[in-house]
């Protein structure tokens, strides 16, 4: 390919991927939230709540790596939910410094209610393209993505290029190697899942009430 053709070829690509990121920013994400919320939440105040639905226990820098802020922001954000009652927090017993965040009923609605009023936004969207090659467009993108991210980065490095969209089966993850934040935490789930399980089976066998309480 001609020097002249690469060139115009790149812009060309780069300038159709920014609008289509742009897009789906400002008119999935923002417009979608705004038609779930109002005024309540703000994107990155969603994207914690939408964290918090997906994975475990967190330390603040495990909120401030994810929203890209301070950890003196991304304390402040937490206080925040937590005063609107849209996230419970715990401090952890062996460890003051961890937290331990969940959803309450409103946010959980908020979250579901979001993720339905976006599918069905998309599905109206999708009916005019081809399944296929709608897959062939993602796989394309997620193979330009991997050869775009460092592959040279430290592989204990923490992912989080898939901001809000996490997948089981990612591209990305299985050709750089990368250290995905999501699939830690909800590995660390998994474990803590199996060791409450444990916990509540010797409790019920000792007529003791099992770990947690009823949601509140």
């Amino acid at each position: 390919m001609a020097t002249g053709d690469s060139s115009a070829l790149i812009r060309e690509f780069l300038g159709s991927a920014h609008i289509f990121s742009s897009t789906v920013s400002d008119f999935v994400e923002e417009r979608v939230l705004r038609d779930v919320a109002g005024d309540r939440l703000t994107f990155p105040q969603f994207k914690l709540l939408r964290l918090v639905a997906m994975t475990d226990a967190h330390s603040i820098g495990d909120v401030a790596s994810f929203l890209g802020v301070s950890n003196a922001a991304a304390s402040k954000a937490v206080d925040k939910l937590v005063r609107r009652r849209l996230l419970r927090r715990a401090e952890g017993k062996a460890d003051r410094r961890a937290i331990q965040l969940s959803l309450t009923n409103q946010s959980r609605r908020v979250v579901e209610a979001y993720e339905a009023a976006r599918n069905k936004k998309m599905a109206g969207l999708f009916q005019e393209f081809p399944a296929a090659d709608l897959r062939r467009a993602a796989e394309l993108l997620d193979r330009l993505s991997a050869s775009l991210v460092d592959h040279g980065a430290d592989p204990e490095e923490i992912c989080l290029q898939c901001g809000i969209y996490f997948r089981d089966r990612c591209l990305v993850r299985q050709l750089v190697k990368r250290n995905c934040f999501y699939v830690r935490h909800k590995n660390r789930k998994s474990r803590t899942g199996v060791r409450g399980n444990h916990a509540n089976a010797k409790h019920a066998a000792a007529g003791v009430p099992a770990v947690g309480g009823p949601e509140r």
